[in-house]
């Protein structure tokens, strides 16, 4: 029996995690989840799995959610508030395994210290690893981490790669990898148009589930850059060596081109359950929940290059990794400003890659050495972005 902490509970990868624990109750006991502001979904939650802690980052709703608790039956829950609560149940000594599925940089700092704490560290949360980059390897190989990866195209590579292996390290045989895209809501739509996309256009992917954050990165396919970089990361492999692919109907998850001429692909259904149960139960397999593939319903496969006049977050993604140091962290805080904009209707979806270009030519490279550092450039890029969307408010 394991214990896990969810971190996200209430957002999409945490319902599905729960949803395979639900499965396998002889396997996992949850011992904490998490939540932004969400307090009637994270009391359904208790309800079913009945943690040991509950955390409420915003401290006016883990009030609200204390006095919830207090005259239920879930009123021995320990309810804790702020984003110091993170750090905590994610290095409880109960706790084996923690799933880091809080979206963008608020999931850095809880991820983190599950790494450093030796943890198993189910990591769905890829700006993290964007923003911090070598930190976080560099605290999984100190404390002798499992690093395993969520993303649906990252668990596939990993799956695709030689027995026993670890993330993080350079498999010498792979030669590259085909990192699958799906090409989101835009793949067709021409170029012209795109300035009057709307936020709900942009959250309706065709293939997947997810986040409205996430499905507006998916749209610009800065969702594919992020993966990119974190590839390399997880991989220890060049920007050079990942190719991203677009396929529309997501049944080959990502693929590893070996030396000798072989790829291997990974296949599956669009079900976020497949790689979390992979995770869960590695190095072995259990039931996800997830339909079972047919292949005769696929019938064909298609795949292309993508179009970076199309999608130029692609191409931004390529130049951060590229040039190092802080540049990614650079990247990911003006993309998720910029996104956020997008979404509360106040710039145009083809404004984000400009905020996030401009961003990134005004600020100078550092080294990433160390995390002061990267939340500093963090912090500065938010507010460099902010300046650029009143101007263009204007």
């Amino acid at each position: 029996m394991k214990g896990i902490c969810i971190l996200g509970a209430t957002g999409s990868i945490g319902v599905s995690t729960l949803d395979v624990v639900a499965r396998h109750p002889d396997r996992y006991k949850v011992v904490a989840l998490t939540a932004n502001k969400n307090i009637d979904a994270l009391y359904e939650q208790c309800l079913q799995h009945r943690p040991e802690y509950a955390v409420v980052v915003d401290e006016n709703k883990a009030q609200l959610f204390t006095e919830k608790l207090k005259n239920s039956e879930l009123s021995d829950i320990k309810v804790l508030s702020g984003s110091e609560a993170l750090e905590k149940v994610a290095t409880l000594d109960t706790v084996d395994s923690v799933m880091a599925a809080i979206v963008g940089a608020a999931g850095l700092l809880s991820g983190l210290a599950a790494a450093k704490a030796g943890k198993t560290v189910l990591l769905a949360n890829k700006e993290a690893l964007v923003m911090s980059g070598d930190i976080f390897m560099q605290a999984v190989t100190d404390s002798g981490a499992h690093l395993l990866p969520i993303d649906s195209e990252h668990n596939a590579i990993f799956q695709c790669m030689p027995g026993g292996y670890t993330a993080g390290v350079r498999a010498k045989e792979a030669r590259r990898i085909l990192l699958t895209a799906s090409g989101g809501p835009f793949r067709n739509m021409p170029v012209e148009q795109m300035a009057n996309v709307t936020p709900d256009q942009a959250v309706a992917h065709p293939n997947w589930d997810m986040g409205r954050k996430i499905s507006v990165d998916s749209a610009t396919m800065m969702n594919k850059g992020l993966e990119m970089i974190e590839a390399c990361l997880l991989f220890d492999m060049s920007p050079e060596q990942i190719q991203v692919v677009i396929h529309p109907q997501s049944v080959i998850h990502s693929m590893v081109d070996y030396i000798d001429g072989t790829v291997l692909a990974q296949m599956g259904n669009p079900d976020m359950r497949i790689p979390i149960a992979h995770a869960m139960a590695w190095p072995e397999r259990f039931d996800s929940g997830a339909k079972p593939l047919n292949i005769f319903e696929v019938r064909h496969m298609d795949f292309e290059e993508p179009n970076l006049e199309r999608f130029p977050c692609l191409r931004l993604a390529y130049k951060a990794m590229k040039a190092g140091g802080t540049m990614p962290a650079v990247l990911n805080a003006a993309n998720e400003i910029a996104v956020e904009a997008f979404l509360n209707e106040q710039v145009r979806f083809t404004d984000i890659p400009v905020i996030i270009e401009r961003c990134m030519d005004a600020t100078k490279i550092r080294p990433a050495d160390s995390l002061a550092i990267v939340l500093e450039v963090d912090q500065q890029a938010r507010i460099m972005a902010k300046q650029i969307i009143d101007e263009l408010k204007n």
